[in-house]
């Protein structure tokens, strides 16, 4: 039986972090969450590479076999690409990222795992939680010093114990390999989505909310409505059954840090917790509703509502040419005919106007890179400015000229440094915790 993925990804700040620090992968034949950690810098920069080093793998070639060692030495490529970034920038040291990646090769589904994001299965009405935590909290229940309801209140339970990241892999990642029923749902999530939705309202969402989008769209929801103390970031992904089912959408998904629009703000949330977070958003006051003492003549009403209206016409005008300005600060990497330019701007248009234009051309053939780096610039590459553009189209070609056709890394754009520093290791009966989500993403 040929089976697919029917898929959504979503992603929120959360109403009280300052970035998203999570990263998220929708496709046909991979689903990825990465919760990123180790300061305002250091989180984002680590989820995100783990998704460019993994995105390749969303392809019909990879084959059954190869799956689990593929996505293995995918994710240890990701690691050695973070040590290396903290060699050459020490401000980014503790930087790092948890990882649940599904990987689906015909009818067999490959799950590597580390951290504390989850992955959960919903079968004929139970929702079975696949993966296990590697905190330190879950090795107090696993060697029963810890009540499992215990855990989920201890206040170090955002401690973890296994990370991809800036931290030797002690015990590695958790690769696992099961068969693709037609009729299951998975979810993989974010501790920002698990750690505030109950097991039971989490199972009685999916249940309910047949369509994929709406479902992850109801959990951000609820999450955000639980206080959203964190970023939030789930994808819902059904196994379908090709030759029973309507056509599935295939687009590939990118939501969180390694998405274009990463720095979005929260949508909110309809509780106590999203009302004053918008609250905290307002920056006018209306004084429509203030009494007035005073009978205005028809003129003068008049004039009033044309005052009012020119005054909101030069608004919108001034607000849209600060829009503008705006995006007039950004650039990206994407290909034109074949060749690597570098724009400034954003890769949208409003109606006929285009809010992107070529700043470089750099002489650089796309089919001259490594397969990484083509993916990388083929979905458009954000940069900080056009010298860091130049800098990393250098870098890419020489990387490809040097780099062996199998699995080359596949380098970050680089951020502002900030970082978190994991705590080191102690000698202890428990083992000591490699990371500290509190600070984290």
């Amino acid at each position: 039986m040929a089976v697919t993925f029917h898929y959504a990804a979503k992603s929120d700040i959360g109403l009280t972090r300052a970035n998203n620090q999570d990263s998220a992968y929708a496709g046909p034949h991979l689903l990825v969450v990465a919760d990123g950690m180790g300061g305002h810098a250091g989180g984002d920069i680590a989820s995100s590479v783990a998704i460019a080093h993994l995105a390749p793998l969303d392809d019909e070639a990879v084959g059954a076999d190869e799956a689990a060692e593929d996505l293995e030495l995918c994710l240890e490529s990701a690691h050695d690409e973070l040590l290396d970034l903290v060699a050459d920038d020490p401000d980014l040291a503790g930087l790092g990222t948890t990882i649940t990646a599904l990987l689906r090769s015909g009818d067999r589904l490959v799950l590597g795992h580390i951290g504390d994001s989850r992955a959960y299965l919903l079968r004929e009405g139970e929702l079975e939680q696949v993966t296990v935590d590697h905190t330190f909290v879950q090795f107090l229940v696993d060697s029963g010093r810890l009540e499992a309801d215990q855990a989920e209140r201890h206040p170090q339970r955002s401690l973890l114990l296994r990370v991809l990241g800036d931290v030797e892999l002690i015990g590695g990642l958790d690769i696992s390999a099961r068969k693709a029923v037609a009729g299951d749902r998975w979810l993989l999530c974010s501790d920002g989505l698990s750690s505030v939705v109950s097991l039971g309202t989490m199972t009685k969402t999916l249940m309910t909310e047949s369509d994929p989008a709406t479902c992850a769209d109801r959990l951000v929801e609820l999450a955000l409505r639980g206080g959203g103390p964190d970023n939030v970031t789930c994808v819902v992904a059904d196994v379908v059954d090709l030759t029973a089912s309507e056509p599935v959408e295939t687009a590939v998904q990118v939501v969180g840090a390694a998405a274009i629009d990463r720095n979005r703000p929260t949508r909110g949330g309809g509780g106590a917790a999203g009302r004053a977070a918008s609250l905290g958003q307002k920056t006018e006051t209306d004084d429509a509703d203030l009494p007035d003492t005073r009978k205005p003549s028809r003129l003068g009403r008049r004039l009033t509502v044309l005052a009012v209206l020119l005054a909101l016409l030069a608004a919108v005008a001034v607000g849209l040419f600060a829009a503008y300005r705006w995006t007039q600060t950004q650039f990206y990497i994407a290909p034109e005919s074949g060749q690597v330019v570098i724009y400034q701007g954003i890769p949208q248009s409003i109606g006929p106007i285009h809010l992107s234009h070529v700043v470089k051309r750099t002489n650089v053939q796309l089919d001259e890179l490594n397969q990484m780096w083509r993916v990388r610039f083929s979905q458009t590459f954000p940069v900080d400015d056009l010298d860091l553009g130049l800098s990393t189209v250098i870098q890419a070609k020489s990387e490809s000229v040097r780099s062996q056709p199998t699995n080359p890394p596949i380098p970050a754009a680089p951020a502002s440094p900030r970082a978190s520093p994991s705590p080191s290791p102690s000698p202890s009966l428990s083992p000591s915790p490699t990371a500290d989500r509190t600070a984290g993403g």
